[in-house]
């Protein structure tokens, strides 16, 4: 995994975005699949980042036990909540919509949604939040 750290245009929020490569980051920024999480843009670009220069001598250090713990546990998180709420697939904007405005049952959902959509969500005070990626999605 690659992890970048990202800023939106026009309002240059900065996040980090985690990818197999920096040609999934690519393909993905180019579908517009990479948005930001406070404003919902796709206009996303690189930051500056410092590069991760290993020794010759030393193996690079494993990840942190509280980092891998913390990543466990967002997971055990995104599990517990897909278990209780309803797939909605890619009709999680208009579901949300519908539960929000009492045109649907009130209920936990999980879903697709684009960042237009996701934006649009927010602008309307509709919170949504992506999950982190659980090892078995990739099966």
């Amino acid at each position: 995994m690659i992890t970048y750290s990202l800023r939106c245009e026009p309002a240059d929020h900065a996040f980090d975005g985690w990818f197999r490569s920096s040609e999934d980051f690519e393909r993905q920024r180019q579908l517009k699949l990479v948005a930001c999480p406070a404003c919902g843009s796709s206009e996303v670009h690189k930051g500056l980042m410092a590069p991760a220069v290993s020794g010759t001598r030393e193996a690079a250090p494993a990840p942190s036990a509280d980092a891998a713990a913390a990543l466990a546990r967002l997971q055990d998180l995104a599990r517990e909540m897909r278990a209780r709420s309803e797939y909605v697939g890619p009709r999680f904007a208009e579901e949300a919509r519908r539960i929000h405005y009492g045109e649907s049952q009130a209920r936990g959902i999980y879903g697709e949604a684009t960042p237009p959509e996701v934006k649009s969500l927010a602008e309307e005070g509709i919170a949504a939040l992506p999950l982190p990626p659980l090892p078995e999605d990739k099966n």
